[in-house]
């Protein structure tokens, strides 16, 4: 390292892994005070914000993690570094509960109390809540999450958003949208979110799916609970793996160490609640709140995966063309002598609201395509009948719940599809049968229809599924009372239709073309 003052001094300036050791001094797990140096998660967040502040000179990052990865005390540091050291700054720090809030301040404050004077700036503490540097015009706010006037009015520069998944639900994502909004698009600003998962809804996940999309400005960080050297029991290696266990070291290549730790957690609590607070993966962390309809370990396999579109089609006068931007997202090929079957789930229409969505299934069960967009009901009946044409006249089933009605009777009747699913019922005045067009989801019937999907995915019947199907299926639970229903704050249009689909298969089959000298499997 160089002797010289001033190239020490700019380092600390530049360098925030050199300022760290050097500089910061943190409250480890155990013993005494002692100087902050990244650990290897707090290593490779440094590499990613190195990278993003080079390509685009700002940091917006979220960081899902496991438990006491010391994410906090990084991302605490790093902004006090920030602040400490540059002009014009404004922080912020939004935590879920005041008593977090609290502990992340003192964080602060005890950072600065034992900052170096070479690189310690004047302080004022205005109040409880915020720490000022007054000769470089910087300062420091903390709040706690659920209030309504949180930055209302301010310029933020740096931003740490802690535990976002424990943010209150009705106010979580007008305040994270009004933060947004006062961090400029500028240079040297920053917003951290950072949280454990708590579940497959709310703003976290949000974020989370739009940060994997690419579709928030986000880039997603995750670290696994085996990054951490510390979750590791030695000393208790004499033992056989179980299938799992295999399956994890094949995975990730864990220790017996490791195992032993996860052995232990599992014991006290759960293999769910360890998922959630130790994931290996970010699909792990998501775990939903409820009991799983559907094997979670069987959709984290089969998200690995998923099924992408082939090419994209829209209804354009009344006929499906390819289409760059179209709703209905095709996986396979139409084939001519295919028998296809679709299911439809039907929404009121409003953006922002549920989705009205039409799965298609051909007779194996292989789900080739879907139709996914805010329609109006009388319109979706439009869509249906060209994408029942396009698929050879395809079996449409349409739950009649609701705005369903109208497009099952607009459909089945003012439409004349020539095949659309009818049930039977008994008439009450007359005796005689009467069919009532589209399909009724009740209490009787729903448990039946995802009764079944489920056999067929436990079975590995169906197939080619995308991603959104998949985490919708994923968040689909038996609550305490015993329905089965998404989780709050989760759409579950795409499994309703894959569901409706499925009833009205005639079964997956695989047919077998006979000739004189041998068996060919149809295509």
């Amino acid at each position: 390292m160089s002797s010289d003052p001033k190239a020490i001094r700019q380092r600390l300036y530049d360098d925030f892994e050199f300022y760290a050791k050097h500089c910061v001094k943190i409250r480890p797990k155990v013993g005494p005070v002692a100087p902050f140096i990244l650990n290897r998660p707090q290593q490779r967040l440094q590499r990613l914000i190195d990278e993003q502040m080079a390509v685009t000179g700002r940091v917006r990052i979220i960081i899902l993690k496991a438990r006491q990865q010391g994410f906090s005390t990084y991302v605490h540091a790093w902004q006090y570094w920030m602040l400490s050291q540059r002009p014009a700054k404004k922080g912020l720090v939004v935590a879920h509960v005041a008593d977090s809030t609290r502990a992340l301040f003192d964080m602060y404050k005890r950072t600065h109390s034992e900052m170096p004077e070479v690189v310690k700036p004047k302080d004022k503490y205005s109040s409880r809540r915020e720490l000022s540097f007054p000769t470089l015009d910087t300062s420091l706010m903390v709040a706690t999450a659920g209030g309504d006037n949180i930055a209302r009015g301010e310029t933020i520069t740096n931003c740490h958003l802690s535990e976002v998944a424990f943010w209150p639900n009705a106010t979580a994502k007008d305040n994270f949208n009004a933060l947004l909004a006062a961090v400029p698009d500028a240079p040297d600003t920053s917003v951290f979110v950072e949280s454990t998962a708590n579940g497959m809804s709310g703003l976290l996940y949000e974020l989370w799916l739009g940060a994997l999309d690419g579709t928030n400005g986000f880039t997603p960080f995750f670290s696994p609970w085996f990054d951490s050297p510390e979750y590791t029991v030695e000393g208790h290696e004499d033992f056989e793996l179980t299938l799992e266990e295999e399956d994890l070291v094949e995975a990730y290549g864990l220790t017996k160490g490791q195992l032993t730790f996860r052995r232990q957690r599992i014991a006290s609590t759960s293999t769910e609640q360890f998922k959630q607070e130790y994931p290996s993966n970010a699909d792990e962390a998501f775990i939903a709140s409820g009991r799983p309809v559907f094997n979670p370990d069987q959709l984290h396999g089969m998200l690995k995966k998923a099924s992408q579109p082939i090419e994209r089609m829209a209804l354009e006068e009344d006929v499906l063309r390819v289409h760059p931007r179209g709703e209905l997202l095709v996986y396979r090929k139409r084939d001519p002598d295919q028998r296809y079957y679709i299911g439809a789930d039907v929404a009121m229409g409003v953006k922002n609201g549920d989705y009205s969505v039409a799965q298609v299934l051909d007779r194996k069960k292989r789900r080739v395509a879907m139709w996914r967009g805010h329609i109006h009901p009388d319109r979706f009946a439009d869509v249906l009948y060209a994408m029942g044409m396009y698929f050879n006249e395809a079996r449409i089933v349409v739950e009649n719940n609701n705005h369903g009605l109208y497009t099952a009777v607009r459909l089945g009747r003012d439409l004349a599809y020539p095949d659309t699913y009818t049930a039977v019922g008994e008439g009450q005045l007359n005796d005689q049968d009467s069919f009532i067009i589209g399909f009724n989801t009740n209490a009787k019937t729903k448990p039946l229809i995802i009764d079944r999907l489920r056999a067929a995915m436990r079975e590995d019947e169906v197939s080619h599924l995308d991603e959104t199907t998949l985490r919708e299926m994923l968040s689909f639970i038996v609550t305490e009372s015993g329905k089965m229903k998404a989780e709050e704050g989760v759409h579950d249009d795409t499994v309703m239709a894959l569901a409706l689909a499925n009833h009205i298969h005639d079964g997956a089959f695989e047919p077998i073309i006979v000739t004189d000298e041998y068996y060919v499997e149809a295509l």
